[in-house]
Formats: C-alpha cells, sequence, structure tokens
C-alpha cells in the first residue's frame, strides 16, 4: 500500500528518520497507538491523525477492500510466502501453555498456509509458532502484554547462534539493541539470569528499546543510550562480558515485507548505491573490530545483516578475520556444528575465501527460506590459548637470557 504523508511542517521541523515517521503513522493507523516517547515526530503525526485515518480510507475505497488484513499487501510476491512467525516470550509463559491457549482459541495445529485458523510450530528456532501470513495480532492480548513478540524467522537466527549462557554471573552485550527484538530474545534464552547490556545510540530508537524491552519483562537487561563504538575498555561494568550480538545498520536489502518502495529509491544509481555499501561495510567492520579489541574477556560474538550483498556479509567478515585485532585475540569463525548446523544454506563460497568460512555461516534467501533476506556468522576465540601462547615465548626468551647469564659468569679454568 502506497500512503501519502501530509505535508505537516515537514519543511520546518527537519525529520532525523523517514523510517521513524512510517513507524508512528503505522502505530496510529493500525496497532491502537503510539507506544514510543514523545517527540516533535510523534506530535506532528498526533495533530495530523483524523487526516491520516481519513487517507488510509480513500485508499480502500480506491483499492476496493473493506479491512485493514485486505488492505495488507506489502506488493512483494515473495512476502506472501512468508508465515506470520510469532516467538513466544518464555520470560511470561512456555510454547506449550501459547500452544494450547491458541488451540482453545480456535487454531489448530496444521500447515499455517492451509487456512487462516491453521499455525504450527517451527522446526528451527525452538518457541517459534508459524501463523497464516495474513493473520494479524497487533490487537491479541497475548502481544500487547508481551508473551509474544512478532519477530521474522531470521532475526531469530542470531541470539541462537550466539548461545548465550543461562548463568547468574553471565554478561552479555546486544551492542545495536534497538528496536529489541533481538534483545528479548537474548533475555529468554538466558533465562532472565545474569546481565545483558543493551546499547543503542540513537536517542528515539533508545526509547521505543525501553519500551519494548519493559512490555516483554526482560528484568536482567540494562538499557545504554550510547555508541557501541564509544564504549570504554576499562569501563569495569563490561569487564566480565563473554558473548557479544551485533546487527550493525545494513542496506536492510534482504527485507521483502515491508514498504521498501517508501523507505529507498527504486531508481538509485549503481554508482550511488556502490558507495552507500562501502561505507556500511566500513562501519561493519570496525563495529567487529571494536568488539574484538576492546572487552579482553568476550569469546564469542555473532554478527548479522538482513542483507543480501556479499560486500557486507562474506566480505566483510573476511576482512574482520584478517584484522589486527583478531590475530591478537585469536578469533576465528565458529565451527559450523555450533552455527545452527540444522539450516541448509550457508555463506557464498566464491565470497568466503575458504570452504570452512562458508560453511561457518548462514544465508537466509527471500526466494526459497520463507524468510526475509539474512546473514548471520560467529566469532570464536581461545584467549586462554592465545595468553599461554605469549606466555610460552616470554618463558622461553627468559630461560635463554638466564642461561646465557649464567655462561658469562661462569668462571674460566
Amino acid at each position: 500500500m502506497s500512503l501519502q504523508l501530509p505535508n505537516f511542517s515537514l519543511k520546518k521541523r527537519k525529520l532525523q528518520s523517514l523510517n521513524l515517521a512510517l513507524v508512528l503513522v503505522h502505530d496510529v493507523l493500525l496497532a491502537g497507538g503510539i507506544q514510543a516517547g514523545d517527540g516533535p515526530v510523534k506530535q506532528a503525526v498526533l495533530r495530523h491523525k483524523t487526516r491520516l485515518r481519513s487517507e488510509l480510507q480513500r485508499i480502500k475505497v480506491k483499492r476496493g477492500v473493506k479491512s485493514d488484513k485486505e488492505l495488507a499487501n506489502p506488493g512483494d510476491e515473495r512476502a506472501a510466502r512468508i508465515p506470520r512467525y510469532v516467538r513466544v516470550n518464555t520470560l511470561l509463559w512456555t510454547t506449550e501453555e501459547a500452544i494450547a491457549h491458541y488451540q482453545k482459541q480456535g487454531f489448530r495445529v496444521s500447515d499455517p498456509f492451509s487456512s487462516q485458523e491453521s499455525f504450527t510450530r517451527d522446526q528451527h528456532v525452538p518457541d517459534l509458532l508459524l501463523f497464516n501470513p495474513h493473520m494479524q495480532f497487533h490487537n491479541d492480548i497475548q502481544y500487547k502484554t508481551g508473551r509474544i513478540i512478532l519477530q521474522d524467522k531470521a532475526s531469530c537466527f542470531p541470539a541462537i547462534i550466539l548461545n548465550p549462557p543461562c548463568s547468574e554471573h553471565a554478561v552479555v552485550i546486544d551492542a545495536t539493541a534497538a528496536p529489541g527484538n533481538k534483545t528479548s530474545h537474548l533475555s529468554a534464552l538466558m533465562g532472565g539470569k545474569g546481565k545483558l547490556y543493551a546499547i543503542e545510540r540513537d536517542r528515539k530508537r533508545f526509547s521505543t528499546l525501553k519500551t519494548m524491552l519493559a512490555k516483554a519483562s526482560c528484568k536482567n537487561v540494562e538499557t545504554i543510550n550510547i555508541d557501541f563504538l564509544n564504549v570504554d575498555p576499562s569501563d569495569p561494568k563490561y569487564a566480565n562480558t563473554t558473548h557479544i550480538l551485533l546487527d550493525p545498520s545494513c542496506s536492510g536489502s534482504g527485507i521483502v515485507n515491508r514498504l521498501d518502495h517508501l523507505l529507498e529509491s527504486e531508481n538509485e544509481e549503481h554508482e550511488e548505491q556502490e558507495e552507500r555499501l562501502n561505507k556500511l561495510a566500513t562501519f561493519q567492520l570496525n563495529v567487529i573490530r571494536h568488539a574484538m579489541k576492546c572487552l579482553p574477556r568476550v569469546r564469542r560474538i555473532a554478527y548479522s545483516t538482513c542483507s543480501i550483498y556479499s560486500i557486507e556479509n562474506e566480505g566483510v567478515v573476511c576482512k574482520a578475520l584478517r584484522s589486527e585485532e583478531a590475530g591478537r585475540s585469536n578469533f576465528k569463525l565458529a565451527p559450523p556444528e555450533e552455527v545452527l548446523p540444522s539450516w541448509h544454506r550457508r555463506g557464498l563460497l566464491d565470497e568466503s575465501e575458504s570452504p570452512e568460512n562458508a560453511l561457518s555461516s548462514v544465508r537466509c534467501s527471500p526466494n526459497e527460506d520463507a524468510t526475509n533476506g539474512f546473514f548471520v556468522s560467529c566469532f570464536v576465540s581461545d584467549r586462554t590459548q592465545a595468553a599461554h601462547s605469549g606466555d610460552d615465548i616470554t618463558t622461553k626468551k627468559r630461560k635463554r637470557d638466564r642461561e646465557s647469564s649464567r655462561k658469562k659468569r661462569k668462571p674460566v679454568e
């Protein structure tokens, strides 16, 4: 659907993010109200909500539909093949309880494409349910109370592959946390134990993050409004961090079930796109390198994008593996058996520098996998081994120095 935003003081107040405006308009029209924190964009949308609703009604008349559900066609046929994914928030109830609840509501366990009253359990992601693509949950009390979270299947992979500890002593970082779906997933996998730092640099997205995590009852999460690249390695708060999730800004080229034609120019020149992708890849690499060097006890770093371009995926991973930071801390890619081994689609061989690197990465295809396009790799480090190797070198040098010193002191007979 194409919704024209009214020109409400856009010239007077420059919007920092068109994406934010679209999300807020969506919330006003389709989600029962805006939950994000206050701000000029929110106030502008609220002032014109009557006109926005009128425009929405005109679109329905023009399309010949009567409901929001009938109107929900993103214009990409691939989206019609993606189920409505619903992740059960196990911080508040169990998947078994959720299944029983929806069965009582009249749903039956079956192929979700067979009818709008059918759903099933995902075979790769625990606690993920698949419903018919036309199902809407924004008015469902389970959604409103945080007991279910609408999250694409591929978006669940990073937290699973990171595999955070479920321990009172665990310390984990979600370095680019907003809007909070992956953060809440990490919190659930940790069983609400330990400490999970959710870092987000954008102030408005940070407000959304806090709202989402509060609704999901993520009590082991501390939200922090800073840029992860400014995290101080000497800050004792983060000293015991062992796991980091990195899902930095990317091109979003893998997302097919959203209004892409409103978010990006369809006529972007090749040179402009190439320049934009190069800048994104540079930023993504810097985030990984910072994660590798700034926290001394980190053992596992999951890196993900919702991009289909190898420059942001395999290309960034290969450069990260060749970096000084990776060498110093003995980072390599986790073996395939630790990276969602049941998933069939792996990294691109021609872009991965080695078959092992390709097998250690996960890809999702919007054309074939009933998900949005996605990429995940996981860096692992045996820092103890690296430290011991350094100790061995130092010890041997000291031993040679002592032997040399003794020889010099030995009297001549």
